[in-house]
Order: C-alpha cells, then structure tokens, then sequence
C-alpha cells in the first residue's frame, strides 16, 4: 500500500516539488533501485501471443529480461544503477503481508476455474509472488554484467532512502511512496503526467520541498502519512490523507490529536501500533556508517554464454547487449 492517497496530496499542496525530467538529465547519477516493484512488474509482462517470455527449455524468462533491459536503458543514458533487494518485512507488516498472500490465493483459484483466456491471465497476474529463485536469477545476471546490488536486511525502500539521506547515491527509484517517509530526500518514479507516453520520462519527488510546502517538520510528516495509513499501522476509520493533513497542522503529532477527544472512534489497535510504525520508518538512520555499493566489471564471455544459455537470446541481441555494459 506505502501511503495512502499521498502522490494525490502531493500534487494538491507541493506541486513545485514534482519535476517531470527525460532520464538522460541524470547522466552520472547514482541511483538505489526499489527491485521488487521493477521485479513484479516483468514477471506480469505478458507478450502479445498470450504467454510470458520463455527460453527455449520453457523456462519464464520474464524477469531476467525485464531488469536487463531497465538496466540497459539507465547504462545508456550514463546511469548507475544499484539494485537494492528485500530482506525480512518487519513482523508489524504481517498483517498486509497475510492479506496479499490471501488475495494471491484467491486469484490462482479465480485463474483456474476461468473459461476464457482474458480472464485467465488477469487474475493469474494477480496470483504472482516473487519467489527465491527469482531473486537468485537477477543476482546471477547482474554478476555477470557487473551490476552492484545490495541485499538489505529489511525492507529495499527504507534501506535505498538511508543511502541517499547520507549521499551515497543521488536518488531512490521506487513507486512505493512510503519511500519519502524513510526519509529519501530525491525519489524517482514512472510519470504522474499520464498524457506522456514515453518510456525514458519519468518523475522525481523532493523531500525538503515537500517538508516546506506541507509547512511541516520530517516527524510531522511522519505522523501525517501514519494517519493516512501505512503498512505498519491499522488505519483510523474515516481519516484519510487530506483529513490527517489537516489534524497534523493542527496538533503536531499524534499525541496531542489523540488528547484533544476530538475523534471518538479511534481504535485501540492505532494507539498500540503508532508508534512502532515511527521507529520502523527511521530503522536505517546513522546505521549505515560507510557505503556498501563496490565497483563491479562485466565478465563478458559468461554473461554471453549466459544470454545465449538461459534467455535464448541471438548473437546479434547479445553483442548489442555486451556494448551497453562495457
């Protein structure tokens, strides 16, 4: 979920702090990667005949491809990618992670009982979970092509915005926006102008002006995005992200909204949780002491054997490839 309705705000009260930029303006940039959400969307990729892209064994090479190619696109442009991974969700995030998993369970049923083939695929793309050997594939690929990751330990978004707080990378690209609650001060996200189409425009979010225009301290802003709703923390209901924009400007945080007896319905689930939410979303803070992102080099003959082995890729794509990351 990351906040709820919070772009939506975003756009409404700090306008200015959305810039709309072509990828090649961040030549020589550094940039932390949210995988998961780039993951997601390639293992749901389905090509036009029908079916997710496979190799010749039949094996799904959805993924694989998908993030060679997102990476090849920054690489051209003078991009440095660095691939953050997922380590264990907090327990606070069970609660979510138990309903996505039912949701799953519920549309590989709904796939499965489908007659039609439009059907089908809809909620098989809905029963997708990333899986270990997923996670194993990519690191296996960007090895090969000299790619820098990072297995964090805890969530890739809260990890990636500690290390652009401390300067070891220019930005964040996610589209979880809960990324600007751990407090990444550059965020990189697909387009919030819908009538551009292209694939290289994408949009960037600044914390600082953000903080300005909300006319709000970080830990106010904070307590604002738990209000609206958050992974770590039942919601409240009937307080959604404008209302809780309002209370924040009034009380200043949590406590004195909850002193003030002007909500009567708030659950006692909220008033046990709240807290450990903020302490989730300042996790990595000055835990990071010296970056961890190391330079790598392409191992050129096995990442073609590689392409040639388990994408099925032809020689003529390959080489087109090798040039990108050399």
């Amino acid at each position: 979920m990351g906040i709820r309705n919070l772009t939506t705000l975003i756009k409404e009260k700090s306008p200015e702090s959305i810039n709309t930029i072509a990828l090649y303006t961040l030549q020589n940039k550094t940039v932390a990667i949210d995988t998961s959400i780039f993951l997601y969307k390639s293992l749901v990729n389905v090509r036009s005949n029908g079916d997710y892209l496979r190799n010749k064994d039949d094996k799904i090479i959805s993924h694989i491809v998908g993030l060679m190619n997102k990476t090849i696109q920054y690489l051209k442009v003078g991009i440095i990618p660095v691939y953050i991974f997922d380590g264990k969700p907090p327990s606070e995030k069970q609660t979510v992670l138990n309903e996505r998993n039912k949701k799953a369970n519920e549309s590989k049923l709904l796939s499965e009982k489908s007659t039609s083939i439009e059907e089908k695929q809809k909620h098989e793309k809905s029963s997708i979970r990333i899986k270990k050997h997923h996670i194993d594939d990519l690191k296996r690929l960007f090895d090969l092509m000299g790619i820098s990751y990072i297995q964090a330990n805890g969530e890739a978004e809260a990890y990636a915005s500690e290390l652009c707080r401390k300067g070891y990378v220019d930005y964040v690209v996610s589209e979880d926006m809960d990324t600007l609650v751990h407090g990444c001060p550059n965020m990189i996200r697909s387009c919030l102008d819908r009538s551009i189409k292209r694939r290289d425009v994408v949009s960037t979010i600044n914390l600082e002006k953000v903080l300005k225009d909300f006319n709000m301290n970080m830990n106010e802003f904070t307590d604002m995005c738990i209000l609206s709703g958050c992974d770590y923390c039942p919601t409240i209901p009937k307080i959604g992200a404008t209302r809780s924009f309002n209370t924040i400007q009034k009380y200043k945080s949590i406590e004195k909204f909850i002193e003030s007896n002007t909500c009567s319905n708030i659950p006692q689930e909220f008033i046990d949780n709240y807290n450990a939410a903020r302490q989730l979303f300042t996790i990595f803070k000055d835990s990071i002491e010296e970056s961890p992102i190391h330079e790598k080099k392409c191992n050129q003959e096995l990442l073609k054997q590689y392409l040639k082995d388990e994408c099925s890729l032809n020689d003529k794509r390959i080489q087109q490839i090798i040039q990108s990351v050399v």
